[in-house]
């Protein structure tokens, strides 16, 4: 069965949600006069070229291009709050982009690497344990992530992001189910979607566990090396992974292997009002309308 190719996705932003589709990507944001502030833009075109079709390198590379996007997409939203008109992009966008992969790099995979090297120079007398400091490190990676997440969700800001992230979610799942997109009808949606970036996030962690433990002991400097230098081949994984099984989704093992991203979804995503169900529509029909105009 030829692979479907999966058009729509988004992101919560500031008071408002990106919608992007394969040609254009709309932000809509709610201003504080209270009106819908809206801008749409041309996609670049490594989402149409042919590496949009090679598995596992795809990932990789439209994973960054995708980050950018969302750190743009954060940006005009602050702007709208603001009242300024700062932009970023090109070497300030590149140096934001890369200080933010730093900290999550340094924080998810480096950090509990070195704990589990250290943990097993300690046990380097036990030969039968020196499994334990690659599968610590595993854990305590997981618990680093459902952690900071959880942490994160008590900040009040931070907490209306994730109600918009609700609002993204329900209305592509109810566009996706063929309904009429109005706040009161795509309420009824479910919060939760397959192909969420959380669903990725957690994806690529298990994925870390079973790949890093399956390496076995080695030097620490080397270990954090292969750290480093595998997490753009476990992206590339991952993302398959996902797009594989949204494209799979009345197969029951399937449905099975998805309930644990759809839970940690229930930490990122909070039920949204009306008024922000308003904002995530306004988004997606601009952005459809956006698409529809270019050749």
């Amino acid at each position: 069965m030829e692979d479907r190719i999966i058009t729509y996705g988004g992101q919560a932003v500031i008071e408002g949600v990106m919608m992007r589709g394969q040609k254009a990507f709309a932000v809509a944001m709610r201003a504080p006069d209270g009106n819908i502030a809206v801008h749409t833009e041309k996609l670049a075109n490594v989402y149409r070229s042919g590496i949009t079709k090679v598995p596992f390198l795809r990932g990789s590379i439209l994973l960054w291009d995708a980050l950018g996007l969302g750190m743009r997409a954060l940006t005009l939203s602050a702007n709208t709050q603001t009242g300024e008109d700062e932009k970023l992009e090109g070497p300030a966008l590149y140096l934001t982009l890369g200080l933010s992969l730093a900290f999550g790099i340094g924080l998810f995979f480096l950090l509990p690497a070195g704990i589990g090297g250290w943990v097993e120079h300690l046990l380097s007398q036990n030969t039968r344990a020196l499994w334990a400091g690659n599968l610590l490190e595993g854990v305590l990676r997981l618990l680093l992530l459902i952690g900071y997440i959880w942490g994160i969700g008590f900040m009040p800001d931070v907490r209306r992001v994730f109600m918009y992230h609700g609002a993204e979610h329900k209305t592509i799942n109810a566009y996706e189910a063929g309904a009429e997109l109005t706040p009161e009808i795509v309420t009824n949606y479910p919060i939760e979607h397959p192909r969420c970036g959380t669903a990725f996030l957690l994806t690529l962690v298990l994925l870390s566990i079973l790949v890093f433990t399956a390496l076995g002991p080695m030097s620490i400097l080397w270990r954090l090396a292969t750290r480093i230098l595998f997490i753009p081949i476990l992206a590339g994984v991952a993302v398959e992974y996902i797009r594989w099984t949204a494209n799979h989704l009345s197969n029951p093992i399937v449905q099975m292997l998805i309930k644990p991203n759809l839970a940690l979804q229930r930490l990122t995503t909070r039920t949204p009002d009306l008024d922000m169900l308003a904002v995530a529509i306004e988004s997606f029909k601009s952005m459809r309308k956006a698409e529809a105009e270019i050749v």
